[in-house]
Order: C-alpha cells, then structure tokens, then sequence
C-alpha cells in the first residue's frame, strides 16, 4: 500500500518538532518562544517547560489585532503579533526567550514575528 503524501509530511514534521524539543528549553528567567502558523492565523506562546505553564500568548484571533489588520495573515499581522508579544513579555518583566519556530523556516512571517519582538526589546 502506498501511503499518502500529507501522512508522510506529518510523520516528518512530528520529527523535527522532537529534535528540536531536544536541543531548546525554556526556563522561568528565559522562557521558550514558540510561533505557530495556520492558513488563516498566526499565534505565539511563551512557554517555561520547567513548570509547564503558558506565561503569554498573542494571536491574529484577538479582537484587539482583527480591529487594525484587514487580513490576519499576512506581514502586518505578523509584525503586530511581535509587538503585542514584547509588550505582554515586558508587563511579566521577561526580557530574554529562546525563539522556536517549530517545523518552519525562518524567513517570511516568522521572521517578521522575530524581527519585531527584538524592535520591541526582546532578547533572543
């Protein structure tokens, strides 16, 4: 039986999200920053691994962002989400994360999520 294609680019992506989950960890003093993006929405979370806890989130699902974007996906979006992000990282007086990008690359909206958290004075 050949297996389908979308099985197999799941199985991959399950792959490196756990090479990657062995190589990065976050703490309380300097939490993991993970990105997250789907065809209509990007979200961001911070997470301390150690006590398995979200700290702060942000996504192109919240009211406040939907009012000033016409669409939710694109480069704005993306920069907004940063700078939402660093504001609620600097409200938990969070200054530094280690950045995840998950199974994507660093170009296009993650890049500009990254870009726009370290304007903002997140260190990575």
């Amino acid at each position: 039986m050949i297996t389908p294609k979308y099985i197999l680019d799941d199985k991959r992506k399950q792959r490196m999200r756990k090479s990657i989950r062995k190589k990065i960890t976050g703490t309380k003093e300097k939490p993991r920053m993970i990105v997250f993006r789907s065809n209509k929405y990007l979200y961001v979370q911070v997470y301390d691994d150690i006590n398995r806890k979200v700290l702060v989130s942000a996504s192109t699902l919240e009211k406040e962002i939907k009012e000033q974007l016409k669409n939710t996906k694109n480069k704005d979006a993306a920069k907004l989400v940063g700078k939402l992000i660093s504001d609620r990282l600097k409200k938990k007086k969070i200054n530094s994360v280690v950045f995840d990008r998950n199974v994507y690359a660093y170009a296009g909206r993650v890049k500009i999520i990254a870009d726009s958290a370290r304007e903002n004075g997140i260190n990575f």
